[in-house]
């Protein structure tokens, strides 16, 4: 027969309380876990319907590569929970003229969180309006040109959350200091390519000229088509529910860990139990997750800017594909530095070279050159 409370001592008492605490506390943590999933699940089917619509319309208005689409599709959702990350990625389409480049800008404008179209606009007017929206840069040539300096100062801060501009205003007979955060979306094209700066900030789609008329001949009526209304609404209406689910995933947070658990040897801070404790606080698909991130060779600013397509893709299902085809892009880009920095060693050894009057060999200077770059 089960004692009552009145029959209990005071020490059992204390054990009934902690023991019943306990089974409300897990139960709580039981409820909220099936809530956040049904929510996750939701999130995630309400998503995958409009990432398939967005597929769908780049599609019928644009001529790029196949994995192109998806990539693009999930950069525009990204807008929509882009304060969410830390940094966001600029898309870069390179293009010769005719290739449908100002037509694929235009499309994300209308598809994009808050998108506007810019063919100009003033230093001030950029600065003060520039968060929280998406810029779509057409005709993006001479940047380096003295009067592009203000939107060069923006493009060189804005894909990084919390980077700052800073002016002087005169008021009255002093100058005041204004402050602007620029942290925004940004897309651009241009024919002649990046310089390399903004480059490294940039996901790069090179755009050919088309020869299907089904696309080519379309009129441009993106505002007043139903689909993309329809997905545009639809955005709007999820992103809180996004937000939080981005929020909820902290898994920026959790890579960091994931990254010290993995590669922090028991001569630093963390021990080699420290390391099992940090991956076993991972679920397993986030851990496969993360291992197919850390085994595709992508790190530095390439990393950053592929986080938020990363996360988008995790809750799209498209995970994996989304990775090779960012692979492909990142290993692309690191060849073309490779290439670039060659062209600017090459005029470096060669200043450093004494006067000669004999004839050199091509074999002989190459391996020299070989020597001084530090490669067999």
């Amino acid at each position: 027969m089960e004692k009552t409370l009145l029959d209990m001592t005071e020490e059992e008492k204390k054990e009934w309380r902690e023991n019943r605490d306990q089974e409300s506390k897990e139960l709580k943590e039981r409820i909220n876990y099936e809530e956040s999933k049904h929510d996750l699940d939701e999130v995630k089917i309400k998503l995958g319907g409009f990432y398939e619509e967005l597929v769908s319309v780049l599609k019928k208005f644009c001529d790029i590569k196949e994995e192109y689409y998806s990539l693009v599709a999930m950069w525009i959702i990204g807008t929509y929970v882009h304060d969410e990350f830390e940094t966001f990625p600029y898309l870069f389409f390179n293009a010769m003229r005719g290739s449908g480049k100002s037509r694929i800008l235009k499309l994300i404008s209308v598809l994009s969180h808050k998108g506007e179209l810019l063919g100009s606009m003033s230093e001030a007017a950029l600065f003060r309006t520039a968060k929280g929206r998406t810029l779509c840069i057409d005709e993006f040539e001479r940047i380096g040109s003295n009067e592009k300096q203000g939107l060069r100062e923006l493009l060189n801060s804005a894909y990084k959350k919390g980077s700052l501009i800073k002016r002087m205003k005169k008021v009255k007979e002093e100058y005041v200091e204004e402050v602007f955060e620029v942290y925004s979306s940004i897309a651009m094209a241009n024919i002649w390519g990046m310089e390399e700066v903004l480059s490294d900030r940039c996901i790069t789609i090179i755009i050919e000229r088309s020869n299907r008329p089904e696309i080519t001949k379309l009129i441009e009526n993106f505002a007043k088509d139903p689909q993309i209304k329809k997905i545009k609404d639809g955005l709007y209406e999820l992103q809180c529910s996004l937000c939080n689910v981005v929020v909820s995933k902290n898994i920026e947070k959790e890579w960091n860990n994931y990254i010290l658990g993995k590669y922090t040897t028991t001569l630093h801070t963390y021990t080699t139990q420290t390391t099992n404790n940090i991956h076993t606080t991972l679920n397993q698909d986030t851990l496969d997750l993360f291992n197919k991130m850390d085994n595709a060779g992508i790190d530095g600013r390439n990393l950053e800017l592929s986080f938020p397509i990363f996360t988008i893709a995790s809750l799209l299902n498209s995970f994996d594909y989304t990775l090779e085809t960012l692979k492909d892009i990142m290993t692309e880009k690191k060849l073309e530095d490779v290439v670039e920095s060659k062209d600017v060693q090459v005029f470096d050894f060669v200043s450093q070279q004494p006067t000669l009057n004999n004839f050199v060999s091509i074999t002989k200077l190459t391996n020299s050159f070989r020597i001084f770059i530090g490669v067999e």
